[in-house]
């Protein structure tokens, strides 16, 4: 499985940004069962920004993004979006692609590249 990541880059404050991320190599019989984005800047622990659980459908976001950032899903193309609107210095970071992907009885946690976002004050 490979989540190749697109967009990103640098964006002033208040700005937009959108960031993309393509599935592939999924074995038949597998499943996107969950998959969304996280973030990690230097000195901190990789944070969880947004995700879209398959059982559900619905995007979940981390409360410091809510009202600013939107994620969508083709799953028919097996790719996710996140619109990030009204950027802020602090969204500043790494952001990573990330998929649960499998069945009910086995699944794996695989990761994009990264992808450096940079917000200008």
């Amino acid at each position: 499985v490979q989540l190749a990541q697109s967009g990103g880059g640098l964006v002033q404050a208040g700005g937009s940004l959108g960031l993309s991320c393509a599935a592939s190599g999924i074995t038949d019989g597998d499943d996107i069962l969950a998959i969304g984005w996280y973030r990690q800047v230097p000195g901190k622990q990789r944070e969880f920004v947004a995700s879209i659980i398959s059982e559900d459908g619905n995007p979940n976001y981390a409360d410091f993004v809510k009202g600013r950032f939107t994620l969508s899903r083709d799953e028919a193309k097996n790719t996710i979006h996140l619109e990030m609107n009204n950027v802020k210095p602090e969204d500043t970071g790494v952001y990573f692609c990330s998929a649960k992907i499998g069945d009910s009885d086995y699944w794996e946690i695989y990761w994009g590249q990264g992808t450096q976002v940079t917000v200008s004050s």
